[in-house]
């Protein structure tokens, strides 16, 4: 599983600023007004030498009440669900009480901190790192979120600090079988959902010790298929869970995603389609996973509520149209048995092998039946293509001028490719990379030919006249 890494610090300090450097995207708000993320964010990190995810939080103020209150408890929860936290300050302003205050709870958290001091740009880098020395969590580290200086630097030293993904590896490679995570938000049914799954089937063994975290693996048997069922639902005692921090545990789910083979998202058809079921269905594509959708509590609705669910599912997520829906009753046990069917056909597509051949004969007939556009040096050409990874399947595609490639023909052959290569409920990744064109050299040398040529001829014109 992916380690976890806290952004954590009083607001305008720069969190959502650094978040985005991270993961190499936009998606966190920034804004130079103070208070801005008032939710915890997620994110897969990209930036540095190991993977990781990383949570922007919204300011701790000090102050108990209203908002400020309500962005403290998420923020105190991301430190809970981290590995590491990064404290953040500000250089400009200097040490605060505020920040004396935070450094003091997070000495007794029992996780690894590391302050990092931002918008270092046009300070004396030494006289503002000596205040912060004074709060007794390690040598500061110095940077700007907004500019990158120092950041590379940042997560690298940060990493060193985590274990080697490949111990974590073998602990989950133990499970044979498909490994299926049921994520959804809170109350949509998944502990419901398990526990039907479980009851149904003969479970082969039930309390496992997981690999991190109280994530617990569950295999089973069903029509001697080997699965392993992912809990992110709650399966254990309820006596043993809070139930504060078990609603929030949205690390759990992330990760349970990055370890499975396929995630069976689970909707609420009562409530509809949330903001919340689409940040997480972008995190599931975003790590490339085969999908199954489940609409649940199916039963009790009338015809034009499921019309209606039907329409929303259609505008509101149209990135999921490789994945199979089924509208199910978790609690009855309707549609339940038909999952499975997606299941082994988005494992089978999600891992399947292409030969090299085979690829860039069908890349032959997509160019053939729609070129790709001219560039400004003339017209991209794709050479050949080849597999370069599963779950989810990668195409790489060699050629020149791939970095001119727009995303509407790169969309053009994911769907080209996951047509002809009857690819259901995975999505199908394209990754293209220059080739070295072997006439390269002789066309430079005829070009020069030619110039000496046109010039040798215009000479001789001249001096006819």
């Amino acid at each position: 599983m992916k380690p976890v890494i806290a952004l954590v610090g009083r607001p305008n300090v720069g969190k959502s600023t650094l978040f985005n450097r991270l993961t190499k995207s936009r998606d966190a708000l920034v804004a130079d007004q103070p208070g801005l993320t008032r939710d915890r964010k997620f994110g897969e990190g990209k930036l540095g030498d190991k993977p990781y995810i990383v949570i922007d939080t919204g300011g701790l103020s000090g102050d108990d009440e209203g908002v400020d209150a309500m962005m403290a408890t998420q923020s105190w929860l991301a430190v809970e669900q981290a590995d590491i936290v990064l404290f953040m300050a500000d250089a400009k302003v200097g040490l605060t009480g505020v920040d004396e205050e935070i450094a003091h709870r997070l000495r007794t958290s029992g996780k690894t901190i590391h302050i990092v001091v931002n918008k270092i740009d046009g300070h004396n880098a030494d006289v503002v790192m000596a205040d912060f020395h004074a709060l007794g969590l390690g040598q500061p580290f110095g940077i700007s979120a907004s500019r990158g200086r120092g950041v590379s630097s940042l997560i690298n030293q940060v990493l060193d600090d985590l274990p080697d993904s490949d111990e974590q590896e073998q602990d989950i490679s133990q499970y044979k079988g498909i490994r299926i995570a049921v994520v959804g938000r809170p109350n949509v049914g998944k502990s419901t959902l398990v526990n039907r799954i479980l009851g149904e089937e003969r479970v082969v063994t039930f309390d496992l010790p997981g690999t991190t975290r109280d994530s617990i693996y569950l295999p089973f048997e069903r029509d001697e298929q080997d699965y392993v069922l992912i809990d992110t639902a709650g399966v254990r005692r309820r006596r043993k869970i809070n139930e504060a921090i078990e609603k929030f545990s949205v690390i759990k789910t992330l990760q349970a995603i990055e370890d499975a083979n396929v995630v069976v998202m689970m909707l609420d058809a009562s409530e509809g389609i949330t903001d919340q079921d689409a940040s997480l269905l972008g995190f599931v594509i975003d790590v490339g996973r085969a999908l199954v959708i489940a609409v649940n509590k199916w039963d009790g609705l009338e015809s034009d509520q499921r019309d209606k669910i039907k329409r929303e599912l259609e505008v509101k997520l149209p990135f999921i149209n490789f994945a199979k829906i089924h509208f199910i009753s978790a609690l009855h046990g309707s549609g339940v048995g038909d999952l499975f069917g997606s299941i082994n056909v988005a494992y089978k597509s999600a891992m399947s092998k292409f030969p090299t051949p085979k690829l860039t004969r069908l890349l032959e007939d997509f160019v053939s039946a729609n070129s790709p556009p001219i560039a400004k040096a003339g017209r991209i050409k794709l050479r050949y293509a080849h597999q370069g990874g599963q779950n989810p399947p990668i195409i790489v595609i060699h050629g020149n001028q791939v970095d001119a490639v727009p995303a509407a023909y790169k969309r053009y052959l994911m769907n080209a490719f996951s047509k002809q290569l009857r690819l259901k409920g995975t999505p199908l990744r394209i990754e293209f990379k220059s080739g070295t064109n072997p006439f390269e050299g002789r066309k430079n040398k005829l070009t020069k030919r030619q110039t000496d040529k046109r010039k040798r001829l215009m000479k001789h014109i001249k001096s006819k006249k």
